[in-house]
């Protein structure tokens, strides 16, 4: 069984967009509609009802003498003062709570929000100072491999700029792309098809782009990446020679 709620005004808000002038929110189990909460400690389904008379919003607990009332969100949304805990509890236990894996609404938690504002600006700041800090030559992998640009026709400050934008608005993604141990493979893949090292044929087949040698190096699966595909060539034994050749060649 969950712990009780801290006693105060709790708001409740509609999920999705648009809402309705005036949404029900089912309020008793029935047979047809069933209103079930699994109590952990008694391992079975226990049926909720809300009544307002009574001191337990399970059936079982409840007398005869229950008086029911309808749940209504008023444009998307429900205030419940602290005065009427059987209805924060009843809307805590409820399937339809976005806590229980329901998808009718959910309780709005400034503080919560709050604190995922910080932890957001956090990532943001870390990424940007992780950002000014990076080599020109991290910055160019970063750029072929996850922003997709021509960072050989870039300016330095062009570059800079846009792996500061990246970092500012995908703060986590940025992270996850400094910290990525196949970045270095990533870009020679990617540089090795800018830069005329390998070609195509049909739009599948690749093939190495020597003055010595033009033979095939692999097929790329359907749905997949070249750049991809050939990282994951470069990192296995047949590819090795070839990543070294590559590597020697990218060395500045």
């Amino acid at each position: 069984m969950k712990k009780k709620q801290d006693p105060k005004d709790r708001t409740y808000l509609l999920c999705g967009e648009g809402s309705p002038v005036s949404y029900f929110i089912q309020s008793r189990h029935t047979h047809r509609s069933p209103l079930l909460h699994f109590d952990e400690e008694k391992n079975e389904n226990r049926a909720l009802r809300y009544a307002r008379n009574q001191k337990s919003i399970f059936i079982d607990e409840q007398d005869g003498n229950a008086i029911l009332e309808q749940v209504i969100m008023e444009e998307g949304v429900l205030v419940v003062r602290k005065n009427n805990p059987v209805l924060q509890e009843f809307l805590y236990f409820h399937p339809g709570n976005v806590i229980n894996g329901g998808n009718q609404f959910y309780e709005l938690d400034l503080e919560k929000m709050a604190q995922q504002d910080v932890e957001e600006l956090f990532d943001e700041v870390d990424a940007l100072i992780a950002a000014r800090e990076l080599d020109l030559n991290k910055m160019m992998a970063i750029g072929r491999v996850y922003l997709n640009g021509n960072v050989d026709k870039m300016s330095s400050n062009e570059l800079k700029r846009d792996i500061l934008l990246f970092a500012k608005n995908y703060p986590r993604d940025f992270m996850e792309a400094v910290n990525d141990p196949d970045l270095s493979t990533s870009n020679i893949a990617a540089r090795a098809i800018s830069e005329g090292y390998v070609s195509f044929r049909g739009n599948k087949d690749l093939f190495y782009n020597l003055k010595d040698n033009k033979k095939k190096i692999l097929t790329v699966p359907f749905g997949e990446k070249v750049e991809d595909a050939l990282m994951a060539w470069l990192h296995s034994q047949a590819g090795n020679e070839f990543y070294n050749y590559l590597t020697k060649e990218f060395e500045e």
